[in-house]
């Protein structure tokens, strides 16, 4: 028997149920009938039910709730998943803020070590290394995980993680000695003695720009143009910056004369960053200068030695896998020939030659020893050098994939340099397609060309939060790094 459509309720036992009779029904012996009862004790148990049921539907929906008072859904028995593009993402500018942590303390290292000497930074120097030995391991893993390694997605969900992790303790290492390192410092007591090696630094580096202006166009004269491409526009660059760092030195003093310390820091700290890339600017050409008139005196007897690589190999191997490499070392060998018995014996890149030789010779396994091994070795350790020194001197807007060839490259400069010049190329062409994408930081800024503003953000100087630049940056890591910034009003 049911009460009504929706809450069943269970029959009584066998025989027939009573009517119920009115009230005040009475048995033959003067008591209440068996029939009066069975209303009370129906009604009863109905109630019984439906409090019963009440309470599993009030359960039911609590436990498929999903905010309380907000809709309902199932809630799934485990916590939903990042999707991994995701997780990329996030390991990604992990790498992009360690790297650019350290790059910015050891710039801001420099000047302590102009003014304190070696025994008194040595806790930082091992604080910087300790950091850097974590960063490498972290672009390891990144380079393994490109690469495939490991292949389930829970062990390149956890990959990841590593990452993650270990940019996190480059920056607390780096976090934890940012006090003692403003203590050595002691800016507030000492601004003018950090203040004149600051001046003395940008002065001769001013004085430099006319000579290294100089070398530059001696190597335009001398090399095609193809040979002085990674530092086309570099002099006007450290122009740039060091026309920034006039305006912030001046700044400075002007502050402290008025009292305003915490002021005359922050542009004391701008100062520096743009010193420190001034100094890789002009230190590039030079460089560049001493590789490509080493690399000239070289290429005859990296021929000469390539041939007689190519004549073993030959008799060794005369058909098989090793017959097309052969042909196409012969075939390079020949060009560079070429171009060395020409008109100008200077018309021609001495660098690429010595990196066409070598990457011809690779794959027969000539190239880590002798004079190959040393073409190699110029050739890798330039490439690597140029797309660290663009990444440093543009980190505001370099990404990851640069930062991950470019670490590629490190690894294997010390163990295998030959190998080491692809990616060091990759590096530095995936860095300069940043910049291009990421135009100019500071368009805004009414005095961004005649102050540099724009290219102490494209440098990573400044933040770029704000439209005058942002906070300098400093020795640090990503929990300390911005403390020189304006403090709040």
């Amino acid at each position: 028997m049911t009460i009504n459509a929706e809450v069943p309720v269970a029959a009584t036992g066998g025989g027939a149920v009573a009517v119920a009779g009115g009230p005040g029904r009475q048995d033959a012996e003067g008591g209440t009938s068996a029939a009066d009862l069975v209303l009370p004790l129906v009604a009863l148990g109905g109630v019984g039910v439906l409090a019963g049921y009440g309470y599993v539907r009030r359960t039911r929906r609590a436990r498929t709730r999903t905010t309380p008072g907000v809709g309902v859904g199932v809630v799934s028995a485990q916590p939903p998943v990042t999707p991994l593009p995701v997780l990329e993402r996030q390991a990604g500018a992990s790498l992009v803020q360690a790297d650019d942590c350290l790059r910015t303390s050891r710039e801001e290292l420099a000047f302590v070590h102009a003014r304190f000497g070696d025994t008194a930074i040595e806790p930082f120097v091992r604080a910087l290394r300790d950091a850097e030995r974590e960063l490498s391991a972290a672009f390891a893993i990144r380079l393994r995980y490109d690469q495939g390694v490991p292949e389930e997605d829970a062990a390149r969900r956890h990959a990841l993680a590593g990452i993650v992790g270990r940019c996190a303790e480059v920056g607390r290492r780096l976090d934890t000695e940012a006090p003692a390192f403003d203590q050595l410092r002691a800016l507030e007591e000492e601004l003018n003695n950090a203040l004149g090696i600051a001046e003395a630094r940008f002065r001769e580096l001013a004085g430099r720009t006319g000579s290294v202006d100089a070398t530059l166009a001696d190597l335009h004269a001398r090399y095609p143009a193809t040979a002085t491409t990674t530092v086309t526009g570099y002099v006007e660059q450290a122009k740039d910056r060091l026309v920034f760092a006039t305006t912030h030195l001046n700044q400075a003093r002007q502050s402290a004369d008025l009292g305003d310390t915490g002021q005359a820091i922050r542009d004391l700290r701008a100062a520096e960053g743009a010193i420190s890339q001034a100094d890789t600017f002009l230190n590039d050409v030079d460089r560049l200068a001493n590789s490509l008139a080493t690399a000239a005196e070289l290429v005859p007897a990296t021929l000469t030695g390539a041939e007689s690589d190519i004549a073993r190999a030959t008799v060794t191997s005369p058909t098989g896998p090793l017959h097309t490499h052969l042909a196409h070392a012969h075939t390079t060998l020949a060009a560079v020939r070429e171009e060395l018995a020409g008109d100008r014996p200077y018309d021609h890149d001495p660098l690429d030659a010595l990196r066409r030789i070598v990457q011809a010779l690779l794959p027969l396994g000539g190239t880590r020893d002798g004079v190959l091994g040393a073409a190699a070795w110029l050739v890798g350790r330039r490439d690597v050098g140029s797309a660290d020194g663009f990444i440093a001197t543009h980190r505001g807007a370099v990404g990851v994939a640069a930062r991950i060839r470019l670490a590629e490259a490190e690894l294997l400069l010390t163990t295998d340099p030959a190998a080491a010049d692809v990616p060091a190329l990759e590096a530095r062409e995936s860095a300069e397609q940043d910049v291009r994408v990421h135009g100019n930081p500071c368009a805004g800024a009414a005095d961004a060309h005649t102050s540099g503003v724009g290219g102490a953000v494209l440098g990573g100087i400044l933040l770029g939060e704000d439209p005058d630049g942002g906070p300098p940056l400093c020795f640090g890591g990503p929990a300390t790094r911005k403390r020189r910034g304006v403090p709040p009003t």
